[in-house]
């Protein structure tokens, strides 16, 4: 049983008697009275009349309404006068004065008197001194009495007694103190309600436990629990519904929730408010939460304020954070102080942070140090981290152990990062498995990986019936089919050789400007192919010195059929020297034919000038 030292906590026993609510002479109290000063005073005096006069509700209720003053010495002789004369309530009361003084088990005596007699307050006083005494059949016993006659802090008492021993009766009991108006019991049973759905369950379905759990979140957040309106808001933050769970924070943040007031912090941030959300994030870290403490340091270093977002990750460290050591560490690298940020990952890595062990291992990789960055990839991918897993698949495969490498890339791509799905669908093509490849390479695709839009485009192209021979600018087909989408959604990603396919499709289809479009970008992004086309493209249309600049460029690049078009060129004007030139550079390059053909140019332009 708590102590019962103060005015609010003896509000809270329920053991008041209040006139109003009497519906016989020992009736007990479930509320304080809500009456003015002049009001209560008129009230005492009246009661104090009728006891006087010997009326024993008189003196039970003018015990009470001493009692809930604080005047335990005026309160005292009424309450024994009531109680004398069989007032259950009186005796209730009574025992809640001798609690308050010190003296529990006569305290307990009198509750026993006045519980025996059907004061179901009494009983629930009872129930709670046993069980702090440890007699635990007896606190079940006193509890159950006042449950079953509908106290709604006995049935509270008795879920807890029965939750704290793993009794399945526990619920039943906390849902009825909850449908009594019992606060905690509504928080308690939503939170039981919300852990069977796991961490992440949407509490905010419209039906099974998700919804039951909201609704007594509601109830009990309606009736000023602050964790209930921290619950709630999150609940609906989850759903989209901003404002209201926005309304939730609010509410549970001003009744001093620290973690509330983060969270409204991070809504209002997430609004575009950030000088809102940093007022918010203040009053959080102040009261001790890390991850206020943290955002608080994120917001100052955006700002360049080093010096203050290095004092909030301390903050947020203090605070039991370990965000706090590993934000230190990304602070300390971004700044090149590499000793500071490796002591501050490996704190953050010692005490079980996942990212921070990864972050650990890439900084002592970078250093050479592959021996020790290992075990750090090692234990942060066992602990959950999917770019470590990701990691270790590029540090096995860089020695060579293929097998080892593609199980890690298997293990990160079974978690949604892009890259392990690219690198997993490669090694499946090289293997042959087809089927395998398409899908990690879909999965990759659908992630953002331009490369495996690619891939994926070109194993959807190779199934394609061929295409028959067509002169360029001769449209043949005119929709386009999927390999053409993913090879445009990796072109417009900036990827070269999807970018001269497109342009290739484009230029198959008859959409001249569109291809010369693509095979421009390609060009202009560095690709030899790129430029090639173009110039093939602008030659096509009558454009041959634009097309020899864009061949030159290719050819410098290192493509020798530009290199061969180019001597064929100048051999047309008449520029025997440079053609021969750009032959020679084309046998240089390749390949075999082009070789083939432009040594025999170079010859017949070497005879042509010695003739």
């Amino acid at each position: 049983m708590d102590v019962m030292g103060d005015k609010a906590t003896l509000l809270e026993t329920g053991r008041f008697v209040q006139s109003a609510d009497i519906s016989e002479s020992t009736g007990d109290l479930s509320q304080p009275m809500d009456r003015d000063e002049t009001g209560e005073a008129a009230e005492e005096a009246r009661q104090r009349l009728a006891a006087q006069s010997g009326d024993v509700e008189a003196m039970s209720v003018l015990g009470a309404l001493l009692l809930r003053r604080g005047d335990l010495d005026g309160a005292e002789p009424h309450l024994r006068a009531a109680t004398a004369a069989g007032d259950r309530a009186a005796a209730n009361n009574l025992g809640v004065l001798l609690h308050q003084r010190g003296y529990a088990e006569d305290a307990a005596g009198w509750w026993r008197i006045a519980a025996v007699a059907g004061s179901a307050a009494a009983a629930h006083a009872l129930g709670r001194h046993h069980r702090e005494r440890g007699d635990e059949p007896a606190a079940e016993y006193w509890l159950r009495q006042s449950a079953e006659q509908g106290h709604a802090l006995g049935a509270y008492a008795l879920a807890d007694l029965l939750e704290h021993r793993g009794d399945t009766g526990a619920e039943q009991w906390m849902r009825i103190a909850a449908e009594r108006g019992h606060r905690e019991a509504a928080y308690r049973l939503a939170r039981a309600l919300d852990r069977r759905l796991g961490p992440e369950g949407d509490v905010g379905d419209d039906h099974g436990a998700g919804a039951e759990a909201e609704q007594w979140y509601r109830q009990a957040a309606a009736r000023g629990h602050r964790r209930a309106a921290l619950h709630l808001g999150a609940i609906l933050e989850r759903r989209g519904a901003l404002k209201e769970a926005g309304r939730w924070y609010l509410t549970s943040a001003k009744d001093g929730e620290a973690r509330a007031a983060c969270a409204l912090g991070f809504l209002l941030r997430d609004a575009g408010d950030t000088e809102s959300a940093a007022v918010w994030w203040l009053r959080a870290a102040q009261d001790g939460d890390g991850n206020a403490a943290n955002a608080l340091g994120a917001l100052h270093a955006e700002r360049g304020e080093s010096q203050t977002a290095e004092r909030w990750y301390r903050a947020a460290m203090d605070a039991g954070d370990d965000n706090g050591a590993y934000n230190l560490g990304l602070l300390c690298a971004e700044q090149g102080r590499t000793a500071q940020a490796e002591q501050w990952y490996r704190r953050a890595a010692y005490a079980g942070h996942r990212e921070a062990a990864n972050a650990l291992a890439i900084l002592l990789l970078q250093g050479g140090d592959t021996a020790g960055a290992e075990p750090w990839f090692s234990k942060a991918a066992e602990a959950g981290s999917v770019d470590a897993a990701f990691n270790l698949g590029i540090l096995f495969a860089g020695r060579g152990e293929e097998v080892v490498a593609l199980r890690w890339y298997e293990r990160a791509a079974a978690a949604g990062h892009t890259e392990a799905a690219l690198q997993v669908g490669i090694a499946r093509l090289r293997d042959g498995d087809e089927a395998e490849a398409e899908r990690h390479l879909r999965c990759a695709a659908g992630g953002g990986s331009a490369e495996a839009a690619y891939r994926l485009a070109t194993v959807l192209d190779a199934r394609r019936p061929p295409v028959p021979a067509h002169s360029l600018g001769e449209p043949v087909h005119t929709e386009k089919s999927e390999c053409e989408e993913w090879y445009e959604r990796a072109a417009s990603q900036g990827h070269r050789r999807a970018q001269v396919r497109v342009g290739m499709l484009a230029a198959a289809r008859g959409d001249v400007v569109e291809a010369a479009r693509w095979y421009r970008e390609a060009a202009e992004a560095g690709s030899r192919n790129g430029a090639f086309n173009l110039g093939l493209l602008l030659a096509r249309e009558g454009s041959d010195p634009e097309a020899a600049v864009w061949w030159a460029r290719a050819a410098d690049a290192g493509h020798g059929r530009a290199a061969l078009r180019l001597a064929l060129v100048y051999a047309r004007r008449g520029e025997l020297a440079e053609g021969q030139r750009w032959a020679d550079r084309a046998v240089v390059l390749g390949p075999a034919e082009v070789a083939e053909r432009a040594a025999r140019l170079r010859d017949a332009l070497r005879e042509e000038l010695s003739a």
